[in-house]
């Protein structure tokens, strides 16, 4: 069993504009990458399970081999500075992903 911790690099959210929030996981080599995205660990099904989130909510899930990398990007469930949103530059938002194991 992997944790996604033990495969990446990077992993880390941002605002992607005050609406959406994107997701950024950036493997330790080439070979997790492929093994990740081939397995497909991440689906947007799966993704909305983590974030208890509709998968309507999920604009995109781009790998990008150059870079190793794996960008999730999400409608924001509160716009960046609005009243009750606890977090405006969306930078706190991966820690689910912390915790998510899987087998490779």
């Amino acid at each position: 069993m992997y944790n996604l911790r033990d495969v990446a690099d990077v992993i880390r959210s941002k605002n992607s504009g005050p609406y959406e929030l994107t997701f950024d996981i950036i493997f330790k080599n080439l070979d997790y990458f492929n093994q990740f995205k081939e397995k497909e660990i991440i689906t947007k099904e799966s993704f909305a399970k983590l974030y208890k989130i509709d998968e309507k909510d999920i604009m995109d899930i781009i790998y990008f081999e150059p870079a190793k990398a794996l960008k999730i990007t999400i409608v924001r469930p509160i716009c960046s500075g609005n009243l009750g949103e606890s977090d405006v530059y969306g930078a706190q938002q991966h820690s689910p992903l912390l915790k998510l194991e899987f087998e490779l």
